[in-house]
């Protein structure tokens, strides 16, 4: 397949992902509503992932922190996934698939939202973290991939996109991510 097939072949797998994305409209005003709740509370938004979902965690941190579109004060949130003197001595005194546990029963309370970003559902240090959360009160939602896995059952809004390609699932996280971040503007703004 030459560079041209595998561009067209690329964008045909993005459109059958985004051809359903209304399926994700109700649970995404749900995870809207629950961090609007959090956040006029006083609360945080948590997030952590692996990987890409790392990196994506750690750029809706910063869309809250800083800035989306609009002019407006810092929205409480943080990514698990940026502390690489936490994420180190956390791995190599204890075991990396309780690195994100052990930062939210440090700093989640009652009330916070915590959303863990897996494409698989299956990753330990993710559902340990989410089980944790529930534990402390907060709310929970898993944006993840292919059949859920195990975080369907442990995340209170599971947001299962329904595709078996890592890189098709992180595209539709972060669309429902940056929605999220343009919603908040339009909520906070009146």
């Amino acid at each position: 397949m030459n560079q041209t097939a595998s561009f067209l072949a690329a964008l045909t797998r993005h459109r059958e992902v985004f051809a359903v994305a209304e399926q994700y409209a109700a649970q995404s005003q749900q995870l809207l509503d629950a961090v609007v709740t959090c956040l006029k509370a006083g609360g945080k938004v948590v997030w952590m992932g692996n990987g890409g979902s790392a990196a994506d965690s750690q750029h809706l941190a910063a869309e809250f922190m800083v800035r989306y579109k609009a002019e407006r004060g810092p929205l409480a949130s943080i990514a698990l996934t940026t502390d690489t003197s936490i994420l180190t001595a956390h791995a190599n005194d204890y075991h990396f698939d309780t690195v994100f546990e052990r930062q939210v029963r440090g700093i989640v309370r009652a009330g916070d939202v915590v959303i863990g970003l897996t494409t698989s559902g299956k990753s330990p240090n993710i559902n340990l973290a989410l089980a944790a959360a529930n534990e402390l009160g907060a709310f929970t939602v898993a944006l993840t991939g292919r059949d859920g896995g195990k975080v369907k059952d442990i995340a209170q809004l599971p947001i299962i996109v329904n595709y078996d390609e890592t890189a098709r699932i992180q595209e539709m996280h972060m669309f429902i991510g940056h929605w999220l971040c343009e919603a908040l503007d339009l909520v906070l703004a009146n």
